[in-house]
């Protein structure tokens, strides 16, 4: 008598209802994983706005023009970017919230009112319902 069937004879031999249950299962839940997958990656590499600082400029001690590319997935879309300038020793002197106009275009023109001379402008970025993640 061989080890198998010494083992099945003492253990039981599994049913073949069961080893079939048990990748039916298994099939289910790849699957099921596989669609989250792919849901996932497509939801966050398809953003409804991003956008991107182009330039800007200090015009004077409370005054920076700072140009921003926005790309809005749908001009329905209701988003909110900021803008934020800093001085020489890092400190926050001025931000800026704003709604894109689809009608402005890709480009977005905006002035920063700061409190004092500002040295350089952070993108914070855009954010839009459902898209809490600035970009």
């Amino acid at each position: 008598m061989s080890t198998q069937d010494m083992l099945s004879q003492r253990y039981g031999a599994p049913s073949a209802g069961a080893r079939r249950l048990l990748v039916i299962a298994t099939a289910v839940v790849t699957v099921v994983f596989l669609g989250w997958l792919g849901w996932t990656v497509y939801e966050h590499t398809t953003p409804q706005v991003t956008s991107e600082l182009e330039t800007f400029s200090i015009d004077d001690d409370h005054h920076v023009t700072a140009v921003l590319v926005v790309s809005l997935d749908d001009a329905d879309v209701k988003a909110s970017c900021t803008l934020r300038a800093y001085a020489e020793d890092h400190s926050t002197v001025g931000e800026l919230t704003f709604t894109p106009d689809p009608a402005q275009g890709r480009r977005q023109v905006e002035t920063i009112r700061t409190e004092r001379r500002a040295t350089s402008v952070e993108k914070v970025g855009c954010t839009a319902p459902g898209q809490d993640r600035p970009r």
